[in-house]
């Protein structure tokens, strides 16, 4: 078996299991009986977001999946940050 072989299966593998962690999210999301619970499933399924961008980019070979995972995780931040805000406080800003 070559490196590149091994990782096309590493690729797949990882991409399966960042799908899988995904789809539990949602299910966590729409099933969570709190409040936190659903924020926490939103910020789960932001960073499976961001794997499955990075690996997307790592099997493509291009460089731009690389910028938006930034973008990603930046947005991601920023979103989980307010909506906890906001749930806590019933403003984001004051």
């Amino acid at each position: 078996m070559t490196a590149s072989e091994l990782m096309d299966i590493a690729l797949i593998i990882a991409f399966v299991a960042l799908a899988l962690g995904q789809i539990l999210s949602m299910l966590r999301l729409l099933l969570g009986p709190t409040p936190g619970d659903r924020i926490l499933a939103l910020d789960t399924m932001v960073i499976n977001a961001l794997g499955l961008v990075l690996v997307l980019g790592i099997h493509q070979g291009v460089q731009i999946y690389f910028e938006v995972s930034l973008l990603i995780a930046m947005l991601g931040f920023v979103s989980t940050v307010a909506l906890a805000r906001f749930l806590l406080r019933g403003d984001i800003i004051e």
